[in-house]
């Protein structure tokens, strides 16, 4: 059987999505004809019929595979597009809602990671059919881990830890600094120097909180607690700025 009628046939067995047998299809291409367009394609294809098996670990790394023995195929971008797709589907993470969970206990790795996968996309390929949604995603990834981290500060803030309280909702202001987080940030970072009787930082707090009231989000805090001594600082997402 030649390349081309076993790709065919692992091809059709994907668009019915019958992922398992067009893993096992694509295998047998690759392991009888390792070299050439087809086998190159059926391991990128490999890579998202395990993508849509749920298989998130043989996705990234077949994946990655591909992405280490064809650098210049013009298909490569695709991986990158699906390890990010991967993890910014994993349930696992911190976009999924759990009502009643301590949010101390969820994982931000899988978000962190997509978000990752995404940024070498579009530095990589800036020109990409993929960068445009990927650009998308990146922001609602940095939204959603700014939220993970309030949720974090807020349950310390709660179970008067409030060192630990001040400390996360600072790391909001300082590497999510645009995000719609940081307004509820501010108002933990006063309550927990409130708490900890810290007036002057608490009310350094309350006075950014107030200037910025009616904003689409606070400015950005720079380096520096919320006295509004800012260090312009680029935060850790905002590569291409």
């Amino acid at each position: 059987m030649s390349a081309e009628t076993l790709y065919n046939e692992a091809k059709t067995e994907l668009n019915e999505g019958n992922y398992e047998a067009a893993i096992k299809q694509y295998e047998t291409l690759q392991s009888r004809y390792p070299y050439g367009r087809y086998a190159q394609q059926a391991l990128l294809e490999t890579a998202y019929a395990h993508y849509r098996q749920n298989e998130a670990e043989s996705a990234i790394s077949t994946a990655d595979r591909f992405i280490k023995q064809y650098p210049n195929n013009p298909h490569v971008d695709y991986a990158y597009y699906l390890k990010g797709l991967v993890n910014f589907n994993d349930d696992a993470g911190i976009l999924r809602t759990a009502t009643g969970q301590d949010p101390t206990e969820r994982d931000p790795k899988a978000s962190q990671d997509s978000f990752s996968a995404f940024k070498d996309l579009v530095t990589r390929f800036p020109n990409s059919k993929y960068a445009p949604d990927s650009r998308l995603r990146m922001q609602y990834l940095v939204n959603a881990l700014a939220k993970y981290e309030l949720h974090v500060a807020g349950y310390y803030l709660r179970r008067g830890a409030h060192i630990a309280a001040a400390n996360r909702a600072q790391g909001v202001l300082t590497q999510y600094p645009n995000s719609p987080s940081t307004r509820d940030a501010l108002e933990i970072l006063a309550q927990a120097y409130d708490a900890m009787g810290m007036a002057d930082l608490r009310d350094d707090a309350r006075r950014v909180l107030a200037k910025n009231t009616g904003a689409s989000a606070p400015s950005p805090a720079g380096n520096a607690t919320a006295a509004g001594k800012t260090t312009p600082e680029k935060a850790w997402w905002q590569f291409w700025r």
